[in-house]
């Protein structure tokens, strides 16, 4: 009598791993699908563990080949803004162009894993998530943007985001 009931309460228990284990699969394939039906953009990640002082050496080097800015986005996973924004800029194909064209984007992570404070010290103070900083093709720091500042309900102006790239732009 044992026996069978330690076969009915293992018997059960693989039930119940087998079918959380599939609820789990069908969940992740219904967030993968719900992405791509709303058409959200791909968008680099920001890396608590690349290196900005390397990653803006290259940019210096591609940016002065191509005649272009550098914006330093700085922000986190973390952060539900950062995601709005780099959804907004890659969602708008005159944006994402004009972006292309003018820029290089260089993302800087800020998060408790590495805050990358050595780095970040050499810009001006950062009050909100997430933060632009201008620089020039060599690297020259021009203009430091609160990101807040171009926002419209939840989401991005896009009058001001166009504005402030414009403005910017070589």
């Amino acid at each position: 009598m044992k026996i069978k009931t330690v076969l009915l309460v293992i018997f059960t228990f693989a039930i119940v791993a087998a079918c959380s284990q599939n609820n789990e699969k069908n969940t992740q394939k219904i967030e993968r699908v719900s992405k791509e039906e709303k058409n959200e953009p791909a968008r680099e990640k920001f890396n608590p563990k690349r290196d900005p002082f390397e990653d803006l050496k290259l940019a210096v080097e591609k940016a002065k080949k191509e005649n272009k800015r550098i914006i330093l986005d700085v922000g986190g996973e973390w952060c539900i803004w950062c995601h709005r924004i780099d959804n907004f800029l890659h969602s708008d194909k005159e944006i994402e162009d004009f972006l292309q064209r003018h820029y290089i984007v260089v993302k800087v992570n800020y998060s408790k894993e590495n805050k990358n404070e050595k780095f970040l010290s050499r810009y001006p103070k950062i009050n909100g998530y997430p933060h632009f900083f201008v620089l020039d093709s060599d690297g020259t720091f021009l203009h430091s943007q609160d990101t807040g500042l171009l926002e419209e309900g939840k989401s991005y102006s896009r009058r001001k985001v166009l504005d402030f790239l414009k403005k910017w732009a070589k």
